[in-house]
């Protein structure tokens, strides 16, 4: 209390006890992958692509972490941490193995494909087909990796050269002559394998962990408490270079989960093993992966967007493009919306086009799919976790708790070393409620009126004599959260003038 001294008109200024709890950031990535050049100890802050470009080098052969901070930015992103892994590049000169003729067609190994390439040429299903068609498969050992329906006509859609050129992960395929070509004979032939191409030194899931005190990997993540977001994109990269099988990928996209859930506060981003058809997505996710976590979310299928390295369109992991419209949604709509039915800027197809059926298998094991609609393009079509909690299900409702946990706990700092009474309860009911009440005005909250969408209660009952004591001081919150109306429902009926009239 000040002290009078001598007559006068004295202005103190007082705490009206209102302290507003001002909303965190919902919308900011962090990306571990592959890049041409830049620091591997250190999270670098990026805000835009140009920024990108001059601390870690532009495309470049090999890696999707370009492609994901692009399609980030591209789809509203603001604010990304990049931590780059993977060693200095070898400096080789990429060399495809030598061609094996086909018919008029040259195919050849891509650099990376690794052992054991072999193509078959085979008829395609049903009566009567047309005869520039046929079946082009692709092999890695026994297994079938890559399976083309193609044409020798050069002015189809799925032309043999250009539907390789596109979708190919492991083999080339030029035209021996310039003039029409005809449709191999049925055979099979094992490539020569292609030299070595340009590619990280090493990289193995223990260089993704990281470590928090050399601040490398998902370690070095640790101290940037803006993050809410967390992508991998080249990890499926490292995956098709050998690398890493896929017991790694498991082990490292575990740890990415285990990040998440000991920030409290993101959410991975995961992507799933490339070229995969719908039913092995779901036997993946099922047998081998497994994860159960309301900190994780998983794409599928993959992205084919523009490759300015080499002038053609190539398939990209989605993970980076799917946070660039998390971080729009949020901007747009708020964190509560479900970020699905949404465009994704960028891309002009899909590796793997999915039919509803398809999407019935895979929507309830918390697959999200990524659909191609006519006329209303590329959308994300859905929006769970991956926990088998029902409780938390949606992918908004994870978010949103971590917003109002992390706006909440930002917010009442002050409360620290107050005198713990009446008082001080009052205003933590306060200004919570105050801070609430404005997330159910833009509807993040479900119920008529305040009273029906959350409570905040924080007295003698939750503080009694022996907590205040021990020097704590508790507050319960409930809240409840809106959810996406995922199944849409109308029921019609027909019905004649008489049954509408009701009898007196």
């Amino acid at each position: 209390m000040p002290q009078y001294l001598s007559p006068g008109v004295y202005v103190e200024e007082v705490q009206s006890g209102a302290r507003p709890i001002e909303g965190v950031g919902t919308a900011v990535a962090a990306f571990v992958g592959f890049a041409e050049q830049g620091p591997f100890h250190q999270p670098t802050l990026v805000a835009n692509w140009n920024q990108y470009v001059q601390n870690f080098g532009g495309f470049t052969d090999g890696a999707y972490l370009p492609h994901a901070v692009y399609g980030y930015f591209t789809n509203g992103g603001g604010a990304a941490y990049v931590v780059r892994v993977g060693g200095e590049s070898r400096e080789v000169t990429p060399v495809a193995g030598e061609p094996v003729r086909l018919g008029g067609l040259k195919v050849a190994a891509l650099p990376g494909a690794g052992p054991d390439v072999s193509v078959e040429v085979t008829d395609i299903e049903g009566e009567n087909p047309p005869e520039d068609r046929f079946r082009l498969l692709v092999r890695q050992g026994d297994k079938v990796v890559e399976n083309y329906e193609v044409s020798t006509r050069k002015n189809v859609k799925n032309y043999v050269v250009t539907q390789v050129s596109e979708r190919s992960k492991l083999i080339e395929i030029t035209e021996q002559s310039s003039g029409a070509l005809a449709k191999p004979d049925k055979q099979s032939a094992a490539l020569p394998a292609p030299g070595p191409g340009t590619s990280p030194a090493t990289v193995d899931a223990q260089e993704y962990l990281g470590d928090p005190e050399a601040r490398t990997g998902f370690g070095g993540l640790e101290s940037i408490d803006e993050i809410t977001m967390v992508a991998a994109p080249d990890l499926m990269g490292a995956f098709q270079r050998g690398m890493l099988d896929l017991e790694g990928v498991k082990t490292v996209q575990l740890a990415m989960i285990s990040h998440c859930e000991q920030m409290g506060d993101r959410v991975a981003v995961l992507d799933t093993p490339p070229g995969l058809s719908a039913q092995r997505v779901r036997a993946w996710r099922m047998d081998e992966a497994g994860y159960d976590s309301r900190y994780a979310s998983l794409y599928f299928p993959w992205l084919k967007v523009f490759d300015p390295l080499s002038g053609r369109n190539t398939m990209v992991p989605p993970s980076g493009h799917i946070a660039g419209v998390w971080a729009r949604n949020d901007v747009e709509r708020g964190v509560h919306k479900a970020p699905a039915n949404e465009v994704i800027r960028g891309a002009v197809d899909l590796d793997y086009v999915l039919s509803k059926n398809e999407q019935d298998l895979l929507n309830p094991i918390g697959v999200n799919c990524v659909r191609a609609f006519p006329g209303r393009g590329i959308r994300i079509w859905g929006a769970r976790t991956l926990s088998s909690d029902p409780a938390w299900r949606y992918l908004n409702v994870r978010r949103l708790f971590n917003f109002l946990e992390e706006s909440i706990l930002v917010g009442t700092q002050w409360v620290v070393f107050e005198p713990n009474d009446d008082r001080l309860w009052s205003s933590i009911r306060r200004n919570i409620a105050a801070f609430l009440t404005e997330q159910w005005r833009q509807g993040a909250l479900f119920g008529r009126t305040p009273n029906e969408a959350f409570y905040v209660k924080c007295d003698e009952q939750n503080n009694p004599q022996e907590s205040i004591d021990l020097g704590q001081v508790v507050c319960e919150i409930g809240v409840a959260p809106v959810k996406p109306a995922e199944f849409v429902v109308f029921r019609l009926a027909q019905f004649s003038d008489s049954t509408s009239q009701v009898s007196e």
